[in-house]
């Protein structure tokens, strides 16, 4: 099975599995993010294809110190079996091609099975708080503060 760059043939496949893993928020436009990061010289979409089927990806992208891992995912019924593993090995190799040192990620606090998941991996809670805020709603909220 070969991990490659999302091509757009498999972008409904690749949403359709984000959103069958959990990845997707209704805030969020995952064929946008599909698109935006393989548009970008800095980020893309990898996926694992096997028959003519996405059965799992992996977006990856930098701002040149950190690099970050988003829509990791396997489909369900091939969960446990290594790709997971694979997909962020071949994302994290992407990443030092590009020089980039750091990689990280976020995961939801109450996601125990993914934190089990990452951890062997080497991944470790860094102890930081994110902070975010829309900014496609900023705009709208500031107009009513």
């Amino acid at each position: 099975m070969q991990i490659t760059e999302l091509s757009e043939k498999y972008l409904h496949q690749a949403v359709d599995l984000w959103e069958t893993t959990g990845l997707t928020r209704p805030w969020n436009d995952p064929l946008a993010d599909a698109r935006r990061a393989l548009r970008e010289p800095t980020s893309t979409v990898l996926a694992m294809i096997e028959n003519d089927q996405v059965v799992g990806t992996a977006m990856t992208g930098h701002d040149g110190h950190r690099g970050w891992l988003y829509y990791v995912a396997v489909d369900p019924r091939r969960q446990g079996n290594g790709l997971g593993r694979s997909l962020v090995d071949a994302a994290s190799r992407w990443l030092r091609e590009r020089a980039v040192p750091k990689v990280q990620l976020m995961v939801r606090s109450e996601n125990a099975s993914v934190i089990d998941f990452y951890e062997p991996l080497g991944f470790e809670d860094q102890q930081v708080v994110v902070l975010g805020r829309r900014l496609d709603q900023s705009e709208a909220r500031a107009g009513k503060e």
